[in-house]
């Protein structure tokens, strides 16, 4: 069971008026490298640094066979549903790159357009509508029987026209990403595997934990279960609203980042040694996230060590930043 820890420094700052729900962009959690299914590849460590900015993960991988396998190395984007755009801002991960034993590895990318578990991207594709980026325009451009055939498909809604023109079509599908490449690991021996991103950190000009009555509420208690959020980091909060003066609004800077985790379960065997650095970004700022046997080792970075290890649940990262004068 994974103990509450949580590390907080109070500092000094100036605050702001109350948060709007359209200064918030929902964050994107993605995770590391998954290979096809197979007992003859371990991982035996795997090094995970984590911040704001960046996602940084190197693995090793060991072939325990005399025998060389080759094998689909993948790394699936989270998935991005095109019916919440309209609901506000989420930020996705970007810059998407690995290497292996030091060398840039070149990958494809399968992206389906995906409704209630059936791929339509064979649809979309005879239509020339692309399955993500800037589909909009295209959609306009679509004479009736596309139209019927999309909105049949549940793949788009139709607004009303003016003057009895077609309405502009909303998407509604959701996009699965996957990036991919074929991969072989030497018989009997160990492959060095580095990926990185910039994750897709999401973010708020004031977190709710400042509102009177959040902390207690459904929401606050879930809040606080996903980020464990313990007393001292409370307190760091409290110590800034107090510095703000009972006639401002405490409303602090949110950042939020998540790591899908437990695809890392998968494996044969526990990973042999894994190791996480979370990193708040500069001394003054307050973080959060749920482990045990924290450790800090800088001024901004905190280190968690396991052994035979399989992780049970994600990360979430919860970095609190006093409000720049």
């Amino acid at each position: 069971m994974i103990k509450q820890i949580a590390l907080a420094l109070a500092v000094a700052g100036l605050l702001i008026g109350p948060v709007q729900a359209n200064d918030s962009t929902a964050e994107r959690a993605a995770g590391g490298l998954v290979l096809t299914r197979t007992d003859a590849i371990d991982m035996v460590a795997e090094d995970l640094f984590v911040s704001a900015t960046l996602v940084r993960v190197r693995y090793v991988f060991r072939n325990r066979t005399p025998a060389d396998i080759r094998t689909t190395v993948a790394f699936p984007m989270p998935d991005d549903d095109l019916a919440q755009r309209e609901y506000g801002d989420v930020a996705v991960p970007r810059g998407f790159a690995t290497a292996v034993d030091g060398r840039p590895v070149r990958m494809a990318v399968e992206r389906k357009a995906m409704v209630k578990g059936q791929d339509h991207s064979a649809l979309l594709a005879s239509l020339g509508i692309p399955v993500t980026g800037d589909m909009d325009t295209q959609l306009d451009r679509l004479g009736q029987d596309g139209r019927r055939r999309l909105i049949a498909a549940g793949l788009v809604t139709a607004e009303d026209g003016v003057q009895g023109t077609a309405g502009h079509l909303t998407p509604l599908w959701t996009v699965k990403e996957t990036w991919h490449w074929d991969q072989v690991f030497p018989a009997g021996q160990d492959l060095f595997v580095e990926h990185r991103y910039q994750p897709g950190t999401g973010g708020s000009v004031g977190t709710d934990l400042t509102l009177p009555g959040f902390r207690r509420s459904a929401d606050g208690r879930a809040f606080a279960a996903r980020y464990c959020t313990d007393a001292t980091f409370l307190a760091g909060i409290d110590h800034l609203a107090r510095l703000a003066g009972p006639d401002k609004a405490a409303a602090l800077p949110e950042e939020r980042v998540s790591y899908i985790l437990r695809t890392a379960a998968n494996w044969r065997k526990p990973i042999a040694s894994f190791r996480l650095v979370i990193d708040k970004g500069a001394p003054e700022n307050l973080v959060s996230f749920c482990a045990e046997g924290v450790r800090k080792i800088s001024p901004t970075r905190f280190e968690v060590r396991r052994t035979n290890w399989r992780p049970d649940r994600d990360l979430d990262v919860l970095i609190i930043r006093p409000r720049d004068r």
